[in-house]
């Protein structure tokens, strides 16, 4: 009799085991599904400001002068908090974003803008509006991003 006490024990805790090993997949599998919408909304809303910057880039350009738009952008994406910032270097700029805390590390999607540009500034979601401004620079179009809250 005890012999078969014990072996509905074992067998108790290896279906245990096994339903926690199930339960933590589901769960993983469920969070990656969740993240690829996520990551979807983020690369939309830098083109989304990559195109208002091409365009805010243009009119000063050909004006010479100084615009200014705000862009209402949403505080989180899904749950997360997320960041963009304005960068360039010696051959290029771009706009670059990743979900959760700012970072001086690669972020996770990059847009770039056109040649010649100058670009610097960051924004996080969640502290009012955005800021785009345009102007020239001398000969060399510059484009700002920043935000009224923070």
């Amino acid at each position: 009799m005890p012999s078969i006490v014990s072996g509905h024990i074992y067998t108790f805790v290896a279906l245990a085991a096994v339903s926690t090993i199930l339960i933590a997949t589901l769960n993983a599998y469920t969070t990656s599904l969740r993240a690829i919408p996520e990551a979807e909304q983020l690369r939309n809303l830098l083109n989304h400001l990559a195109s208002k910057g091409n365009e805010l880039l243009t009119i000063a350009a050909a004006t010479s002068s100084s615009t200014k738009v705000f862009l209402q952008l949403p505080t989180t994406i899904g749950s997360h908090q997320y960041w963009l910032r304005a960068c360039n270097d010696s051959s290029s700029a771009w706009l670059e974003g990743s979900l959760g805390q700012k970072s001086e590390e690669a972020a996770s999607y990059r847009v770039f803008l056109p040649q010649g540009t100058s670009a610097s500034g960051h924004f996080v979601g969640g502290y009012g509006p955005a800021i785009l401004e345009s102007y020239m620079n001398g000969s060399t179009p510059q484009l700002n991003l920043g935000s009224i809250g923070g």
